[in-house]
């Protein structure tokens, strides 16, 4: 299967597997230079970069997902505030004006996973 994965900076690797682990992904691989993280079929691989400024971060990844609804739910749980500023957050899904629900994640490092409901 052909595919693209996103590769992203995270300042800790222990930080971002508990981030991101609060809300079902699980270690694939980490060789403490390396991590890569998965959720079903959903795939992300990071780099350390431990001087990454997430405030000046432009990392963004867009994930299409089958349940958007169960996804943000799963992140709400982990404790993700719906804010409008701050690091970590999670902006409400809402209605695009291309047709189709999607809303926003912004990680510990201040990447912006763009959180799609998959058309079908």
């Amino acid at each position: 299967m052909d595919r693209a994965v996103p590769n992203l900076p995270s300042r800790s690797f222990e930080a971002t597997k508990e981030f991101y682990g609060g809300f079902g992904f699980e270690v694939v691989y980490d060789d403490g230079g390396w991590l890569i993280l998965g959720r079903g079929t959903v795939v992300l691989e990071f780099f350390l970069a431990p001087e990454h400024d997430p405030y000046a971060s432009w990392f963004m990844a867009s994930i299409r997902v089958a349940d958007l609804d169960e996804l943000f739910a799963a992140v709400r749980a982990s404790g993700v505030p719906e804010v409008v500023t701050g690091i970590p957050r999670l902006i409400p899904i809402a209605l695009q004006e291309w047709g189709q629900r999607a809303g926003y994640l912004i990680d510990l490092d201040g990447t912006q996973l763009h959180l799609i409901e998959d058309a079908g």
